[in-house]
Order: C-alpha cells, then structure tokens, then sequence
C-alpha cells in the first residue's frame, strides 16, 4: 500500500513539474491595437475663401432698381467644438474682406443709367454649430449672426458706406486630414436687411435691401 501511495505521490510531483513547462511552449497572443478615436474637440483658428452672390434692391418714391451683386470674398476664422459622443457642439466666428458687388442701370431715379451700385465691402459672422462626427468627417448645421458693410453708389457720382447687422443659416461639411489640420466646404444665407441711403447722398432717403448666398471652402487648424 505504501508502495503504491509513492507511486502516486511521484506521478503528481512530474506532472506538476511538467505543466509550466507545457505552458511555457504555448503560442502567446500579440497585444491587439486599437485605433484611436479622432476628437473634434478643442480651439481652431484658420483662412476661408469663396464666392457670393444675390440680390440688392432700391427703392424710394423716386427710384426703383436692384442690383445683383457677385464676387469673391477671404477672410480668417476662429472658433471652438466640444464633442459628446457623436455629437460636436460649437462656436465659429469669421471675418472676411469682400468683393461681391452690382450694378443695375436699366432702374429709375439714382439707378437709371448710369446705374446705381451695391457692394457688400466686408462680411462677419458669429454662428453656433452642430454637427455629427463620424470619425475624421464631420457634417454640420450653422447659424447666427451677421454683420456686413454696404456701399451704396447712386447715379450722382457719390456714396454711402453703413455696417449692418443681419443674420445668416447654413451648413457644410470638414474632413480631418491629418494630424490638426482639416478641410471645410460649407454654404451660407445672408441677409443683412435694410438700410437707408441717405437724402445727402440720394437725394431722397432710398432704401437699400441686401441679401446674398455663399461658397466658400477653408483650412483649419485645431490647438
């Protein structure tokens, strides 16, 4: 019995001694990778560029025309995200320097021939946005305020330049490219309303209404 006893007690001793090293001989598995998840979050500064286009219509007791003001405007931006799961919520400001202007000479009053003009001198914008992020893309909604210059030229020879506030609706979509940096193309609505060329400069106060549409593409780059 005894005898035995040992037998048993040394075939548990060598199997125990056995398994580490089985084990050791096993294939180990290689860690596995996973790719990191982009964030939009953070401050961003960057440049835009593009072209506008729309509508500026005159009228008084006396005048009558509308202009249809196009061209190309650049500018810089800043702005700020916050992203939450899919969704990225921010702020966006720009400033851009403006050529989109018009001319209608075929209108009565200050827009007959030679023509009255409307030119859009500088646009700002400061918008909310909000957006779904699907990785390195991000489409988005925009929206806010607008500040604007206009340029009134009657017939007369002379001028009138006012600031005037509006607001602006639009969307687009940015595509991080590498690193920090991304691309953007988006489309904004303009409308800065109505202002008023003066008696001085028109003869009889003449307002001026002024919308527009724009596309514009941009580089940004994320701090």
């Amino acid at each position: 019995m005894a005898r035995i006893t040992l037998s048993v007690l040394a075939g548990l001793l060598a199997l125990a001694m056995a398994t580490p090293s089985s084990a050791a001989d096993l294939p180990r598995k290689a860690p596995v990778y996973t790719t990191p998840v982009f964030s939009w979050s953070g401050v961003y500064v960057g440049i835009n560029g593009g072209y506008g286009w729309g509508t500026s219509d005159w009228s008084s007791a006396a005048t009558a025309g509308s202009p249809k003001p196009k061209g190309g405007l650049v500018g810089g931006t800043l702005g700020y995200n916050v992203q939450t799961g899919g969704l990225v919520w921010g702020l966006e400001g720009d400033l851009d320097y403006s050529w989109i202007k018009g001319t209608d000479t075929g209108g009565t009053g200050v827009c007959a021939a030679p023509g009255c003009e409307t030119r859009n001198t500088y646009l700002a914008t400061g918008r909310g946005r909000i957006g779904f992020a699907a990785d390195r893309w991000l489409p988005y909604l925009t929206g806010g305020a607008a500040l604007g210059g206009l340029k009134m030229s009657p017939n007369n020879g002379l001028s009138q330049t006012k600031s005037k506030f509006g607001w602006t609706l639009g969307g687009g979509v940015e595509y991080a490219v590498t690193g920090a940096w991304s691309v953007k193309a988006e489309y904004l609505y303009v409308d800065l309303g109505r202002t008023t060329c003066s008696a001085a400069t028109c003869g009889i106060d003449t307002d001026v209404k002024f919308k527009e549409n724009i596309v514009r593409t941009g580089l940004n780059y994320r701090f």
